[in-house]
């Protein structure tokens, strides 16, 4: 029988996971252009996440076996033994008893030494699935077996805890390398193309250019990147995060107008609060640069329109629970044209308890089958969501839902 493998001692898993942050960050810059520009980032995130997560080792102790069996041990090397010639192996009747330890994860890891390590780290006999741990012994001691296979799964666990943490740690922080990434080299793509579009001469078609995308083939995982077109991407308007921030603050502010002076807005209507709204963001916004205003169509609608598409949406409800909600978001996924449109949702409280209403926004918004991800709160009353359009996972909205508690009778 050949000898148990020497554990986490061949490769630095220092190095080892650098090379596969490496790698991660390499699939992205080759991923191809337009399948980039195509699909949402929050999906492109995910995929490349969970495709470049690393596993940690986890052993199941409660499903150890052992299995015993007659062996013959080679007792040449032994000193106490009087034997003439060392040189040949030298057998004598033993038993050998085995202990199957089951795992997952990345069995790679098992070969690495983790930044804390020992000088004699353990040794056994590494499966697909399992672990061995193997003993040859002269004697029928059971509490002797039992007590040298605990010292040898204690230090396995030792060295396996230094590995899993080292590795978490890749992991907590793979994520933000990634978007960082995505998100490079969609502006360094959105900028040459710009670039190129200005010269005001179509762009050559590359004669060998790809017209599909193959999902790189990827250790112990079966995955797809997100379904999107490869066709040419044409860059579409936004809103920037500063304006819509600004759009959002504006907001807030006359929000607390309106606490501070309710007697104002006592018996104001969804309409009447509305064109409040709209006063004070045409007074900021109308006849910038961009051609930008705001204007309302239907009964509550706040827009800010491009080139004849939605780009911002704002919906001032008074809180009527959980269905005025879920109609409210459904709404606005109707209304949204334009990939990265962003949205926000207002809601006026008058006659519920206010710690009531923020309490359960969140699970109500959650619940929507169109919710991508909760993001970071803005503030307690103030919540940021991902959401998808009805027919489109790539089109995405980001919505704020803000709770005001404004004084009155509605």
């Amino acid at each position: 029988m050949r000898d148990a493998e020497l554990l986490f001692a061949k490769n630095d898993l220092s190095e080892v996971l650098r090379a596969h942050e490496i790698k991660a960050l390499d699939a992205i810059e080759s991923f191809h252009a337009d399948r980039l520009l195509n699909t949402s980032v929050e999906d492109l995130f995910q995929y490349f996440v969970a495709e470049y997560k690393v596993n940690p080792i986890r052993i199941f102790e409660d499903q150890i076996s052992v299995d015993q069996a007659e062996t013959k041990i080679d007792v040449s090397q032994d000193q106490l033994r009087l034997i003439h010639d060392r040189s040949e192996p030298f057998y004598v009747n033993g038993t050998r008893v085995t202990f199957f330890v089951p795992f997952e994860g990345d069995k790679t890891l098992l070969y690495c030494r983790a930044s804390t390590f020992s000088f004699n780290p353990p040794r056994a006999f590494v499966s697909e699935k399992e672990i061995q741990f193997v003993f040859d012994r002269f004697d029928h001691n059971a509490d002797g077996v039992k007590a040298a296979f605990e010292s040898a799964i204690g230090s396995f666990k030792q060295h396996l805890e230094w590995t899993n943490r080292d590795v978490n740690q890749f992991n907590a922080q793979l994520p933000q390398k990634i978007r960082q990434k995505i998100e490079q080299r969609r502006e360094k793509l959105l900028g040459a193309r710009g670039m190129v579009a200005s010269l005001g001469f179509p762009l050559k078609k590359r004669e060998n250019a790809p017209t599909t995308y193959t999902a790189p083939v990827a250790r112990k995982k079966i995955q797809s990147p997100p379904p999107a077109s490869t066709a040419p991407y044409v860059p579409e308007p936004v809103l920037d995060m500063e304006t819509y921030e600004q759009i959002l603050k504006i907001m807030t502010s006359m929000v607390l107008v309106m606490e501070r002076s309710p007697n104002a807005f006592r018996d104001m209507k969804e309409e009447d609060l509305r064109q409040h709204f709209l006063v004070q963001l045409n007074g900021q916004f109308e006849g910038q640069a961009t051609g930008e205003t705001f204007n309302y169509q239907g009964k509550t609608d706040i827009l800010i329109r491009a080139n004849g598409k939605n780009i911002f949406i704002a919906e001032c409800k008074f809180w009527k629970g959980q269905k005025a909600l879920i109609e409210t978001i459904n709404q606005l996924l109707g209304y949204v044209s334009w990939r990265d449109t962003k949205a926000a949702v207002l809601i006026f409280n008058r006659k519920k308890k206010f710690s009531e209403v923020v309490g359960a926004i969140p699970e109500i918004v959650k619940s929507h089958p169109n919710i991508k991800r909760e993001l970071p709160p803005l503030s307690e009353t103030s919540r940021r969501y991902l959401f998808h359009h009805n027919d489109d996972n790539n089109r995405e909205l980001l919505l704020t839902v803000m709770a005001f508690d404004i004084p009155g009778n509605e």
